[in-house]
């Protein structure tokens, strides 16, 4: 996919959290079949930390972790969507949930299936994507 960068916008349902990411236009987005990623539906385009901001709603944000605890799931508290998230296979980055991102910027996609199931198989092949 292509390297030149653009902002796109994204959020919760309700927009009471904001923010913008640095990505490409063109983008990989990973569907996970993990457990987590099963149940409700996240579409991860990975990113390093710093092509990452969140504009609104701080504090209108709750965290879940489970097992490891590296993972930092973010929620919205009013609509309990998770628009991004600090993944286990990628700590120095963000997973933006592509279903909460505006399709403005959007040139082309590809959705790739990701092995979840067997997630300590196959994390080490994210693991390059955070790196900036």
């Amino acid at each position: 996919m292509s390297a030149e960068l653009t902002t796109h916008q994204g959020h919760c349902h309700c927009r009471a959290v904001t923010w913008e990411v640095r990505a490409p236009a063109k983008l990989r987005v990973d569907e996970c079949d993990c457990s987590m990623c099963d149940m409700h539906g996240f579409q991860h385009i990975i990113v390093p930390k710093s092509r990452f901001t969140l504009l609104t709603g701080q504090d209108n944000i709750t965290t879940y972790t489970f097992n490891t605890h590296v993972a930092q799931h973010y929620f919205c508290k009013t609509c309990g969507i998770e628009s991004f998230y600090v993944p286990r296979s990628n700590p120095d980055g963000y997973s933006i949930n592509f279903r909460c991102l505006e399709r403005d910027n959007v040139t082309e996609f590809e959705i790739l299936p990701f092995d979840g199931k067997n997630w300590e198989a196959n994390a080490a092949k994210l693991a390059h994507m955070s790196k900036a």
